[in-house]
């Protein structure tokens, strides 16, 4: 592979930046407070859980840029080339004057200790990009990733709310477009800083290069993980491969045997192509972290995370989706259950990595739901991620008992691998879809898991969860959809 360019650029606000000889490991967050000397962004967390480290991140597409509001403590700095970075610092005018969003808020009493200010308003300048209606529900999921820790929530969501109203169609840009010309590469990003390399590879043919070179390296894709390895595990992270700049490996498409997402489409890219389709996943990716990380987060890197508390394998192995992987021998696909082994094992072979994702769309007469059960509504690890399908010969309601002709339930938090219910789909296929093959197939899960007791869950706590998870799927079949759940409300196409 050639050699790249060893330089950073981006824009600060209007300036451009061209950093070198950086530690390859430094966050965002602290290069702004720390070399820019831009203070206005703060740390509380480190995690990206809190959102008092929000900046807003531009990135060109197609004709034009779309800005998103993502954490700046857990990104790293060389996946911002080629961008604009905004800070608090950027959105009051040349002339002093506020911004629309600042003087909403402070106009609404949405400051108490101000610490986590900045978050907040760059939170509400991202959303005031948006252009069109921006709903009461869009306004809450916007802010989720923003914590209070003065419990000023009245005062921010009022201010919110007339954020949209002011702004509604006509986003309010206090800086200047760039001259996006001058981040224009002639060869990828490559830098090398001491014992630390970081490569930004623009095509899969590319990437296949570096892993052949580099068979160790770390893949990083939306950072959400790995960027918790530098800020609180203090890991050096010696070789990097970022994922961000291969379109290829972004795409979302539905054809007629269901939606193929590209590895490193992420969360909210995604979401209108999944939630059009397969609603009920919609809404569970709408629970996933906050906006900030769905805004950088991909479906690819948390399957090929491994992690059995990962809240999108259970769906999608319900669904039976089929994983491809790819390296220089080629592409290979297995069923997405295969690809773990055990807890943070696997199906890997040297140079490959997670290309795409195919899920198939439930037919007709099926039904299908997630459920995601954590102490938190909203920005928490599940303690236990329920997924549920079932084909029938009828839907419920028909005038008869519909027969269960297969099943596939899937559970995450409940072993050391997203695991299936094999006793419990034994059981439910080939009887009918009622309260006696439920009750019946319910005390199967004890044969199918063995779950621990964390700091989440106590294993018994699991294990009944489960099993009323499995009531609750066959309850609402025979309701309005959703009359049992507790979500703000169902996942829509945007």
């Amino acid at each position: 592979m050639a050699v790249g360019s060893q330089t950073i650029r981006f824009f600060l606000g209007e300036e451009l930046q061209e950093v070198r000889g950086l530690d390859t490991n430094t966050t965002v967050l602290n290069y702004l407070r720390l070399q820019a000397g831009r203070r206005g962004t703060k740390e509380g967390c480190a995690e990206g859980d809190c959102g008092a480290c929000t900046v807003v991140v531009g990135r060109p597409v197609g004709d034009h840029v779309e800005y998103r509001a993502v954490n700046a403590c857990i990104q790293l700095l060389p996946t911002l080339d080629g961008c604009q970075l905004l800070t608090v610092e950027d959105v009051r005018s040349s002339t002093g004057e506020l911004h629309p969003v600042q003087q909403i808020l402070f106009n609404r009493n949405g400051t108490q200790c101000g610490f986590c200010t900045p978050g907040i308003v760059m939170s509400l300048l991202a959303l005031s990009q948006q252009t069109g209606p921006i709903s009461t529900y869009e306004r809450q999921l916007a802010l989720v990733g923003n914590l209070c820790r003065c419990t000023g929530y009245g005062p921010i969501l009022d201010a919110a709310q007339d954020v949209s109203e002011k702004i509604e169609g006509t986003p309010e840009q206090p800086w200047q477009t760039p001259a996006w010309n001058q981040l224009q590469r002639t060869s990828p990003l490559s830098i090398e800083v001491g014992e630390k390399q970081f490569f930004a590879p623009q095509s899969v043919q590319e990437l296949i290069q570096l892993l052949d070179e580099f068979p160790q390296s770390i893949l990083l894709a939306g950072g959400t993980d790995v960027g918790l390895w530098v800020t609180k595990q203090q890991q050096a992270l010696d070789t990097v491969i970022y994922l961000g700049e291969i379109a290829e490996l972004q795409t979302t498409a539905f054809d007629q045997k269901g939606l193929v997402l590209g590895a490193m489409a992420t969360y909210q890219a995604a979401l209108p192509l999944i939630a059009e389709h397969v609603p009920a996943l919609g809404a569970l990716i709408e629970r996933i972290g906050s906006m900030q990380i769905r805004n950088v987060g991909t479906i690819g890197g948390n399957i090929a995370n491994g992690s059995p508390i990962g809240d999108m394998p259970p769906p999608l192995i319900a669904l039976n989706a089929t994983l491809y992987l790819r390296n220089s021998s080629g592409q290979r696909a297995l069923p997405l259950e295969d690809f773990f082994i055990d807890y943070g094992k696997q199906d890997v072979r040297p140079g490959e990595f997670v290309e795409k994702i195919h899920i198939p769309l439930p037919p007709k007469h099926s039904l299908f739901n997630v459920y995601k059960v954590s102490k938190r509504f909203d920005q928490d690890i599940s303690a236990v991620c329920g997924a549920f399908y079932v084909q029938l010969d009828a839907m419920p309601g028909e005038g008869r008992e519909p027969l269960i002709v297969a099943a596939r339930i899937c559970f995450g938090g409940m072993a050391g691998t997203p695991a299936r219910a094999f006793h419990v789909e034994q059981r439910l296929q080939g009887n009918r879809w009622n309260e006696e093959t439920i009750n019946k197939a319910r005390v199967m899960m004890d044969q199918d898991y063995a779950p621990i007791t964390d700091m989440r869950a106590s294993a018994s706590y699991r294990l009944q969860v489960a099993k009323n998870l499995l009531r609750r799927f066959y309850l609402e079949s025979y309701m309005d959809r959703g009359a049992a759940r507790i979500d703000r409300q169902p996942a829509v196409s945007r």
